[in-house]
C-alpha cells in the first residue's frame, strides 16, 4: 500500500501528467482538493473507488482516510493543485505518515506560474533582463514569512517575482515592490491560469490594484512582477549563437 502524492497541475485536466492520471486511475482511494483539483481529474476514478474532497477537513480527519486505507490494503491518490512541492501542505501530511509507518511517493506536476508564463507567451527569465525568478507570497492569515523572506527584501534583487496566494494583500506588494522596481514596472495578475474561466490583467505597480479591484478577482489568482512582462527588447541567448560552441556543436575547423 502507498500514498500518492500527485500534483494535477494548474487546472486544464489535459496538464496532468502521464503518470499522476495513470495513478488516480488505478487507485481505490481518492483524496483530493475539491476547489482547485478538476472534476474531469477525479472522474478517472475506477468504478466505485472512495472519492473525498478534502476541502472541508483538517489534517486529522485526512490521515484517518490515509490510515483507514492502509488497514485495508489500498493504495491512495492524494491528489493536489499544481505541484506539490509549493504551498501544498504536503510536508505536514508525510511527517504524519512517517510517524504511522505508511509509504508514500510524489508524482509532480505542473506549477501555476508555468501556466501564467505559457498563457503569456512569455520567458520569465531574459537575458540582460532577469535571470532568476523568485517564488514567494505575503503573510496575511496563513503562517507568517520567516524573516529575511518580506516581499521587500526579495524585490531587492530585481528578479522576475511570482507571488502566489497574495491578489488580496495587493496593497502591500506594490508598497513593498515600488521602491525596488518603479511605479513602471510591468505587473501581471493570471486568474485561474489554464481554467476555462482564465483571465489576465495587464498592468503596472502604479495602476494594478485599481485594475484589480475592478475586475473583482479575491483568489486563485498569481502575481508576476517583473521587466521580462514588459516585452522589451533583449538579447539573444548565447546557446544557440553561431560562436558558441560545446560538446554537441564542436567548434568547426578553420577552412
Amino acid at each position: 500500500m502507498t500514498v500518492h502524492f500527485i500534483g494535477a497541475g494548474p487546472g486544464a485536466p489535459d496538464l496532468i501528467t502521464v503518470r499522476g492520471l495513470n495513478l488516480i486511475r488505478a487507485c481505490p482511494v481518492v483524496l483530493y482538493a475539491g476547489s482547485l483539483v478538476p472534476a474531469q481529474v477525479v472522474a478517472e476514478a475506477p468504478a466505485g473507488a472512495r472519492v473525498i474532497d478534502t476541502a472541508p477537513l483538517n489534517l486529522d480527519e485526512i490521515l484517518d482516510e490515509m490510515t483507514a486505507a492502509h488497514a485495508r490494503g489500498q493504495d491512495v491518490a492524494r491528489v493536489h493543485s499544481g505541484d506539490p512541492s509549493l504551498y501544498g501542505a504536503t510536508a505536514e501530511q508525510m511527517r504524519r505518515l512517517d510517524a504511522a509507518g505508511i509509504p508514500y511517493d510524489v508524482t509532480p506536476g505542473v506549477p501555476a506560474f508555468a501556466a501564467a508564463a505559457a498563457a503569456l507567451k512569455t520567458e520569465l527569465t531574459l537575458p540582460g533582463v532577469a535571470q532568476t525568478v523568485i517564488l514567494t507570497r505575503t503573510a496575511t492569515r496563513s503562517s507568517a514569512m520567516p524573516p529575511g523572506e518580506e516581499l521587500a527584501a526579495l524585490g531587492a534583487s530585481g528578479a522576475t517575482l511570482a507571488v502566489h496566494l497574495s491578489v488580496t494583500n495587493l496593497a502591500r506588494v506594490v508598497r513593498d515592490l515600488v521602491p525596488h522596481y518603479g511605479a513602471d514596472c510591468p505587473v501581471v495578475v493570471v486568474f485561474r491560469a489554464s481554467w476555462p474561466d482564465e483571465a489576465i490583467l495587464r498592468g503596472t505597480l502604479s495602476d494594478i490594484r485599481d485594475k484589480v479591484k475592478a475586475a473583482g478577482l479575491t483568489r486563485t489568482a498569481l502575481i508576476l512582477v517583473g521587466r521580462v512582462l514588459a516585452g522589451a527588447a533583449f538579447d539573444d541567448s548565447r546557446l544557440y549563437h553561431p560562436d558558441h560552441h560545446h560538446v554537441l556543436r564542436p567548434k568547426k575547423p578553420v577552412a
